[in-house]
């Protein structure tokens, strides 16, 4: 059997502000994001299974990656813990979704953070390979397992 890699792209907005960062990024602001997931294991070769021929039924990541990703972080506002108390609250206040993380909000943190939530949920076979996230239309992080075992 040959192990196959499957990739799907997930979509959502969101907002940050950098902590005590140098650069215009320090201010709330928005980007749409977009985020590749590719997985990677051996298709279903049981006749009898409903998933043959399948890694992952791609409406089975979807689940997972809305559930972990999308549904907590679209249309949010993503702060670092390192902000004031008081900042943080207002926040709160003024955007209602907030999202407090114990990193600083980058690009190259959140899909670090985001490998470890998704790898966590997947089914067993099937393996988390690599993420790209794209923060804006020219730029983006990408994660792979192989550069983290």
């Amino acid at each position: 059997m040959a192990l196959i890699r499957v990739t799907k792209e997930f979509a959502f907005e969101m907002s940050h502000v950098l902590h005590n960062y140098d650069g215009p990024c320090r201010n709330v602001h928005g980007h749409s994001y977009r985020l590749f997931v590719t997985v990677a294991g051996e298709p279903v070769s049981d006749s009898s299974d409903p998933k043959l021929g399948m890694v992952i039924d791609f409406s089975e990541l979807k689940k997972i990656v809305c559930g972990e990703i999308v549904d907590r972080f679209d249309h949010s506002v993503v702060v670092s813990r390192f902000e004031k108390a008081g900042k943080i609250e207002q926040f709160e206040k003024l955007f209602g979704n907030t999202v407090v993380t114990d990193y600083q909000p980058t690009c190259e943190n959140l899909v670090q953070d985001f490998a470890k939530k998704i790898g966590s949920r997947l089914p067993r076979g099937v393996e988390l390979h690599s993420l790209r996230l794209y923060e804006t239309a020219t730029s983006f992080a990408e994660w792979f397992a192989d550069d983290n075992r």
